[in-house]
């Protein structure tokens, strides 16, 4: 077991220092280890086969169709409309359009499901909105990267999807219900420190919208937001399961941007579709490749020897969570959210079990965790794109981060910590 593990880890490290793509690093590292530890000969027909079980699922016919749906709603003028409706929410405070870009990614996250999407649609609009304002554009950049990431807890969520399917079967709707709070207490969180910083540095106040203007505002609004109300409403009541929403949210969002809005023209949907194979390809192939490597793990029986190890370390609840946390955390910096949560979760899953931590909320406390690694050097995808719409270097907005840092790992450890913020609605709906 310890040449295996060595081979693994190192050759996955090496793979990552030369900046070869994560999953040819997660499938490289599998086959080197089955070559030279465990089984030589048939060990590309084994991997292959992982693989091909790894993304022969039922659930995961989800992904494309909401990559798809969150495509058709990038370019469908969403992002234009959700930040007018949040202008109208909380645009008339001091520093108003910080607090207007947090709500806006929110809205467009959950919609979208994506936390690129939202960064790259609504940072285009408010960034340099900010910057004319006289905000620093660091500070922007640093909001709406951050912000962007409550989308991947707000459902409907393709990363919750993935770990059902890595924890074995937990429900997708417990899950999506169960990000809701957890997602809204860190955008609240995220207003918090950006109300801090506005006033001390004195941004400027929004003017309060009048009554006609809100009202038009919503009502242009109202049609985005009510893809959430459809999918997540559907599922609670037992109208569609969470796969078959996903199918209907690409038909709600094609009639929304190419009929309603028209915002996308049909001759633009060849070039979305195209767009939405590719990405379903790279997460498919993150799927595959993890679920090889995943089953190396078991197969070495590493979940039960870190279960075992971590448990006669410490029986203290506490400590265990926030080494888990903390590892995650680290993880979280070098490594993508598919593929860490495919392979980390059967090592942990297990552990917090024993500690009386149900599924559904380490699921949601996992995603959490990773949502802050996409905004962290060296590999945050949300960063990097970020930087570019901010035009600004990693450095400088690394700086403008680590107050918006402090208060996404606080509000980790209150759902780490405190169960209820996760599980009261699903218990509430039946699922617990």
């Amino acid at each position: 077991m310890d040449t295996s593990i060595i081979v693994l880890v190192v050759s996955f490290v090496i793979m990552l220092a030369l900046s070869v793509p994560i999953a040819f690093s997660i499938g490289i590292a599998t086959i080197l280890t089955m070559l030279f530890t465990i089984s030589p000969g048939p060990a590309l027909t084994t991997v292959a086969q992982r693989m091909a079980t790894g993304i022969d699922s039922f659930a995961l016919l989800a992904i494309p169709f909401f990559i798809l749906s969150g495509r058709l709603m990038g370019q469908g003028g969403i992002a234009r409309r959700l930040i007018d409706f949040a202008k109208v929410l909380v645009g008339m405070f001091p520093g108003g359009l910080a607090y207007v870009n947090v709500v806006a990614c929110m809205f467009f996250g959950s919609i979208s499901g994506s936390a690129v999407a939202a960064t790259s649609a609504i940072g285009g609009f408010m960034v340099p909105i900010m910057n004319k304002e006289g905000y620093d554009k660091n500070f922007n950049t640093a909001v709406t990267v951050t912000a962007s990431t409550t989308g991947l807890l707000i459902p409907p969520s393709n990363i919750l999807i993935v770990y059902s399917l890595a924890s074995g079967g937990v429900s997708i709707a417990a899950l999506f219900i169960a990000g809701y709070l957890p997602g809204i207490l860190m955008g609240l969180g995220l207003i918090a420190v950006a109300a801090v910083i506005a006033r001390s540095r004195k941004y400027p106040v929004g003017e309060k919208p009048s009554l006609s203007f809100a009202a038009r505002k919503l009502l242009e609004a109202i049609p985005s937001l009510l893809l959430v109300v459809i999918v997540i409403g559907g599922i609670i009541a037992g109208i569609f399961t969470a796969t078959e929403a996903s199918a209907i949210a690409v038909l709600y969002s094609l009639l929304l941007s190419v009929v309603f809005y028209r915002e996308v023209k049909f001759n633009e949907l060849p070039d979305i579709l195209l767009k939405t194979v590719e990405t379903t390809a790279i997460v498919m192939l993150l799927i595959g490749a993890s679920s090889a490597m995943s089953w190396i793990l078991s197969y070495e029986n590493i979940p039960q020897t870190i279960s075992q190890t971590l448990i006669g370390l410490t029986e203290s609840k506490f400590l265990i969570l926030l080494f888990i946390n903390l590892l995650l955390l680290i993880v979280g910096t070098f490594m993508d959210m598919t593929p860490a949560v495919l392979i980390f979760t059967p090592i942990f899953l297990p552990v917090v079990t024993l500690l009386g931590i149900t599924p559904l909320h380490f699921g949601i406390m996992m995603v959490m965790n990773l949502c802050i690694g996409l905004t962290t050097p060296p590999v945050g995808t949300v960063l990097f794109v970020g930087c570019g719409i901010g035009k600004t270097t990693i450095g400088q907005l690394s700086k403008a981060l680590v107050p918006f840092y402090l208060v996404m790992v606080l509000v980790l450890m209150l759902v780490t910590y405190i169960p209820w913020i996760t599980l009261v609605l699903p218990r509430l709906f039946g699922y617990l």
